[in-house]
């Protein structure tokens, strides 16, 4: 059985959803209440499945209901930035580039290319969700994101992989650290110092965990934290040193710590766009993508080593 449902009937789903009231949602659309009844009506009967727990007070999204509002939510969009596309309308409003990104990359390098952006089309709103790997690549598969900035290949078959750089993993310290005064340290160097690192449960740890294993390099890890600004906060007050990729590193140098590069051997994680398989992008989430690729291929070697040529990919990765 074909199953279409109307983008009136996703618009009528979403706007009760939010308001959690039919009739709110019925004169923010515009609609008789009976009218909007029979557009939700409709899309239950498409579904097979009823979408709201309805009493005389209390509207409520059943299971289903919720499970659908990310993919009715992003099919709407769509469908609006196509229509504001057409003659350059998302030039100026409306259009909207959702995303899902990686905490790390979020941090320094991320504003900087938005930034560019929006001077070059201004009008052009962004969610990001700063998320970690998996979640992203969930956010990606679901339909949930235009796209995503991540470090791990595609782990479903309806994602691909495009690898933009290789983002090495570094050493931050105090200025006055003995460690400071080095130009690069081993990884031998650091056993017996109180390190801080990610939870275990990231994909960074997990990535890193195993390159150290394979190398017989015993650590200590003094602190584990979720998110590496946590770590830089607990380096700038002298508790430890944080081993993080350099792309969670500030682009100039602080006056709170330094970064030095970590050697023998160099570890690194592989930063790319991960995206549907098959899927298309808005015209502004293209334009958006597209610029992100000429900015990390101008910033080869600024944070990480130079990227090796990009390439597409549904090989498995690390898992978050």
């Amino acid at each position: 059985m074909s199953i279409n449902p109307e983008i009136g009937d996703l618009r009528a789903f979403l706007a009760v959803f939010d308001l959690r009231s039919f009739h709110k949602a019925s004169d923010a659309m515009a609609l008789s209440q009976p009218a909007l009844s029979r557009r939700v009506q409709s899309l239950e009967a498409v579904l097979g499945a009823k979408l709201f727990e309805r009493s005389t007070r209390h509207v409520a999204p059943t299971q289903v209901g919720r499970g659908f509002e990310p993919a009715f939510r992003r099919l709407v969009e769509e469908f609006d930035r196509a229509i504001l596309d057409v003659g350059g309308l998302d030039r100026r409003s409306g259009a909207r580039i959702v995303m899902a990104c990686v905490p790390t990359a979020a941090f320094y390098f991320l504003p900087r290319v938005i930034e560019r952006f929006n001077a070059m089309q201004p009008g052009v709103s962004f969610r990001i969700l700063d998320e970690s790997a998996n979640s992203g690549l969930e956010s990606v598969a679901r339909g949930e994101a235009d796209f995503g900035i991540n470090f791990v290949g595609a782990s479903q078959g309806d994602l691909e992989f495009t690898p933009l750089f290789e983002d090495d993993f570094v050493l931050a310290c105090g200025p006055d650290h003995e460690l400071a005064r080095r130009d690069a340290i081993a990884w031998r160097e650091l056993e017996g110092h109180r390190l801080i690192g990610v939870s275990r449960a990231s994909g960074n740890r997990m990535l890193l965990d195993a390159a150290l294993t394979k190398a017989r390099v015993r650590l200590d890890w003094a602190y584990e934290v979720n998110h590496v600004m946590t770590a830089l906060g607990l380096t700038e007050a002298g508790l430890g040193l944080s081993v993080l990729p350099r792309l969670a590193t500030p682009p100039v140098a602080s006056a709170s710590f330094v970064v030095r590069p970590i050697i023998e051997p160099s570890i690194s994680r592989t930063v790319g766009i991960v995206e549907r398989r098959g899927g298309h992008l808005s015209p502004a989430a293209r334009r958006f993508r597209d610029l992100l690729v000429a900015e990390w291929a101008n910033a080869r070697g600024k944070p990480g080593r130079a990227a090796r040529q990009p390439r597409r990919t549904s090989r498995p990765g690390v898992s978050a």
